[in-house]
């Protein structure tokens, strides 16, 4: 799969995310910016969908994988496999990404959560 046009920039990209930066300045923080991390964090928990509660670290580290595993399903490289005794949700892995400079993973993610946003309508980012 190329994903070179996943990881370019272009100037609609950037305001899709200082509108998902601004979601989260105003439901989640005080004021402050997130960085990549917390807003894959808070995805995750979405998708854990048991709510507000304290979590463990390795908990934490489950939650970013959720989170990274649940934007980048759509692009075909993981597909939800189903939910253990729990509630958390598994996914089988059926692409590797390809190898990727930092700043190009990084503009990757950026990108499948923008698509994550749009496609949960969480932020109209056409009005």
């Amino acid at each position: 799969m190329d994903i070179s046009k996943y990881t370019e920039d272009p100037s609609s990209n950037i305001q899709k995310w200082k509108l998902i930066e601004n979601f989260f300045e105003i439901n989640f923080t005080d004021g402050e910016k997130p960085d990549l991390d917390t807003i894959l964090f808070l995805i995750g928990v979405q998708e854990l969908g048991q709510g507000k509660k304290k979590f463990k670290k390795d908990e934490k580290l489950n939650l970013l994988h959720i989170a990274v595993c649940r934007v980048l399903e759509p692009f075909g490289f993981y597909r939800f496999d189903g939910q253990d005794p729990e509630g958390w949700p598994h996914f089988d892995l059926l692409e590797e990404l390809p190898p990727l400079k930092s700043n190009e993973q990084k503009l990757l993610m950026k990108y499948a959560v923008i698509q994550y946003f749009d496609d949960q309508k969480i932020i109209n980012f056409e009005s």
